[in-house]
């Protein structure tokens, strides 16, 4: 985790609350940070998902991991709806934070949480990018939600 805070450091966010900002400009694929907190089973992760906790992170079938704890600063990753990270799962069921661009030094970091189509329109998005869709929602998701909000019906063809 040290490492990580040479790399990082956590600030106001004009994004929401605080976020994590790189201290100096960072390469594409640079693993930032672990994304670290307690392994629950799938059971109480859904109960605290319905007690809105957003920090609640897909590990693998049976577990996830609830990193809404003192020790993750990696919780203060904003969403944005064009990120310069990802998160990625490792084959030891670690959850890294990677660069997916090159970032620039002051710049904050941020990733898409992924969310699907459930509910979506509870999580609006204030992320400000120039293409945000308004709600944080899986990157494969955007043109079937994008269909939504402009009330045009899904999956129309045209007769000829």
């Amino acid at each position: 985790m040290r490492e990580a805070l040479k790399l990082i450091e956590i600030r106001r966010s004009r994004i929401h609350g605080r976020g994590l900002f790189a201290r100096r400009d960072i390469a594409t694929g640079v693993r930032l940070i672990q994304y670290v907190g307690r392994r629950i089973p799938k059971r109480y992760s859904d109960e605290l998902c319905l007690k809105q906790n957003t920090y609640v992170f897909t590990l693998n079938e049976h577990e996830d991991v609830d990193g809404k704890v003192s020790w993750n600063p990696a919780r203060r990753i904003n969403h944005s709806c064009e990120p310069n990270c990802d998160a990625e799962l490792d084959d030891q069921d670690r959850i890294w934070i990677i660069s997916r661009r090159a970032i620039s030094r002051g710049e904050e970091l941020t990733y898409n949480y992924g969310y699907d189509l459930q509910d979506f329109m509870n999580y609006p998005c204030s992320c400000g990018a120039a293409t945000c869709l308004g709600y944080m929602v899986a990157e494969e998701w955007f043109p079937t939600v994008r269909q939504m909000l402009s009330g045009k019906p899904a999956n129309t063809r045209m007769n000829r």
